[in-house]
């Protein structure tokens, strides 16, 4: 007997559901559904709170932590020219992280059930409801949980009083990747390269999936060879 292929309920808290989808699921989550109200995740109301996350909140959050974190190296003695340089690398560093993430870890292929519920959580999501400005930025709580790894590579790889600096660049790197990203769904912008930004994301969403992984630049793109073919014709027109 063959068994009744699984369909997915939108009316239904859908965490639950995806990861029965199996095998299926990698078609399912790229058939974007273009709406601004997202879908319930889970029937329990505080689950489905710790979800949602305002754009504006990211700013408010982590600039202070930038800020302070900065100020850290420069009363160890640091030039302000030389933090404001390290600060810059943390950003580079931050778009090379972007990328990297987005490519080799948001688009991993997945079918069992836990695999597809995690990468639904953590990037599916925005693929299947690329509109859902509610679950566009990365909650704060889940930003500071990383952050323990990412400062503890940082102060192994650099001296005590270039860590601080550096990590702020990291930071600030994520805040402008995040308030882009939502920018990018949401804004209308009028002037490149913002116009440009736009296309090349949406292009990643409902044209070439596999390509475009960039968000706040296209260089890793262009460096690694990921480009989509219509940016690519673009630029040779």
């Amino acid at each position: 007997m063959v068994a009744k292929e699984f369909k997915v309920d939108l009316n239904k808290p859908l965490v639950c559901q995806v990861g029965q989808l199996e095998e299926a699921y990698q078609e399912w989550v790229h058939q974007p559904i273009v709406s601004k109200e997202g879908p319930r995740f889970f029937e329990n109301n505080f689950m489905e709170f710790l979800t949602r996350t305002l754009w504006w909140v990211i700013p408010i959050v982590w600039l202070p932590v930038v800020c302070w974190s900065a100020l850290i190296s420069i009363r160890m003695g640091m030039l302000p020219f030389r933090a404001a340089l390290l600060i810059m690398t943390g950003v580079l560093v931050w778009t090379l992280l972007e990328y990297t993430l987005h490519r080799f870890l948001f688009h991993v292929k997945t079918k069992s059930y836990w695999a597809n519920t995690f990468h639904y959580l953590l990037h599916g999501c925005h693929h299947k409801h690329p509109m859902d400005g509610l679950r566009l930025v990365f909650p704060p709580a889940a930003t500071a949980i990383l952050c323990i790894p990412l400062w503890g590579l940082i102060r192994l790889l650099s001296t005590p009083a270039s860590a601080p600096a550096i990590f702020a660049g990291g930071l600030l790197g994520y805040v402008i990747y995040d308030c882009t990203h939502y920018y990018l769904h949401h804004g209308s912008p009028s002037i490149e390269p913002a116009r440009h930004l736009k296309r090349y994301h949406l292009n990643h969403h409902f044209k070439i999936q596999t390509k475009g992984f960039g968000i706040t630049s296209s260089l890793w793109d262009i460096v690694f060879g990921t480009l989509p073919p219509a940016t690519k014709a673009q630029k040779s027109s």
